[in-house]
């Protein structure tokens, strides 16, 4: 049967393989750490890709699935202004590259909201 788009384990995959991509390609994803946040960007890369992983584990598993993908929610709230950094970053570049920073910002909303919707399908 195959999986639809609200499926806790696509959830899962989608965090861990985003999590693999901050480990592999840190310095993509350290060019769009606020420089606001004390510390090194490389840390902050890290640290979310830990918690990528972290609530992957949490979704994929049903006795933790409920409150991991309310954290999954939270999570893409929390790195949307890392999203406009990248946005904003990119106004300089190439089309191809303002147009997939620019589309990554309404993408937050569904995962938001895909988050949310594993969350309320998970046993209590």
């Amino acid at each position: 049967m195959p999986r639809r788009p609200s499926s806790p384990l696509l959830l899962a995959g989608l965090l861990a393989g985003a999590a693999v991509a901050h480990a592999a390609l840190p310095r993509q994803f350290d060019a769009m750490v606020p420089r606001s946040l004390p510390g090194s960007p490389r840390r902050w890369t890290y640290a979310s890709g830990v918690a990528e992983l972290a609530l992957a584990a949490g979704v994929a598993h049903p006795r933790t699935r409920r409150v991991a993908a309310l954290g999954a929610a939270a999570f893409f709230v929390g790195v949307f202004p890392a999203n406009v950094r990248m946005a904003a970053d990119a106004r300089s570049r190439g089309p191809a590259v303002r147009a997939a920073a620019l589309g990554r910002l309404p993408l937050q909303v569904p995962l938001v909201l895909w988050a949310r919707n594993v969350s309320r399908g998970a046993a209590r």
